[in-house]
């Protein structure tokens, strides 16, 4: 499970990020708005058979800079880190899967729950949000400072704190946040590191030891 082939794979990613949302910023300031409608998801679209591209180009698509930023960091902090546990090909494979569970997490919630299907969504958070699920399992108890905290926590409980605050500013401050997004891309993350995990049992274990 270590010392896969490593390509650092994140940094491509992060680019493409970049580059796309420099791209549609662009593309709408000097043409229309009406781009973001072509790259972000909308769970109306998604089950209408509309669109369907936009399960992909929304996760290289994000809000604003402070939303890039944030998605971009969190990805070169945890992805570079998983990427070298797991090598590049299954990175890409679970960030992608990740990313686009997440997706449709977010339309069976809109349907089931009534809630709003023509609210869009960009953001590679559903993917983050699967590589740091993965961390939790095959890292758990890996010192991590989470949200300018300044005292270090195990990874499994730094990642259940950030879902727990994205959720309480999201009812408290009525943040658009994809919350149902991120809990889908991280339950995939987690189902793949569980795997991993019975798969490569001697390795897993040696893993979460030595990162402890």
């Amino acid at each position: 499970m270590i010392k896969k082939r490593y390509s650092n794979l994140v940094l491509w990613i992060v680019g493409i990020n970049v580059v796309f949302f420099l791209l549609i910023m662009s593309l709408a300031f000097f043409l229309s708005e009406k781009v973001f409608n072509y790259v972000a998801f909308t769970p109306s679209d998604f089950v209408q058979g509309k669109n369907l591209w936009t399960l992909l180009t929304s996760m290289f698509m994000h809000g604003s800079v402070s939303h890039l930023f944030v998605n971009m960091f969190s990805l070169l902090f945890l992805g570079s880190f998983l990427e070298r546990l797991i090598g590049s090909k299954r990175f890409l494979g679970i960030y992608m899967t990740s990313g686009i569970i997440a997706s449709l997490f977010f339309v069976l919630f809109a349907y089931a729950f009534n809630l709003d299907p023509n609210i869009p969504a960009v953001g590679a958070s559903g993917a983050i949000f699967g590589i740091a699920g993965m961390l939790a399992v095959l890292t758990p108890k890996m010192p991590v400072y989470i949200l300018f905290i300044p005292i270090a926590m195990p990874m499994w409980f730094g990642v259940i704190l950030i879902l727990i605050v994205m959720w309480f500013l999201s009812i408290t401050v009525n943040l658009p946040i994809g919350n149902v997004a991120h809990l889908g891309g991280l339950l995939c993350g987690l189902a793949y590191a569980f795997y991993l995990k019975n798969k490569y049992k001697r390795k897993a274990r040696i893993i979460a030891d030595f990162y402890s």
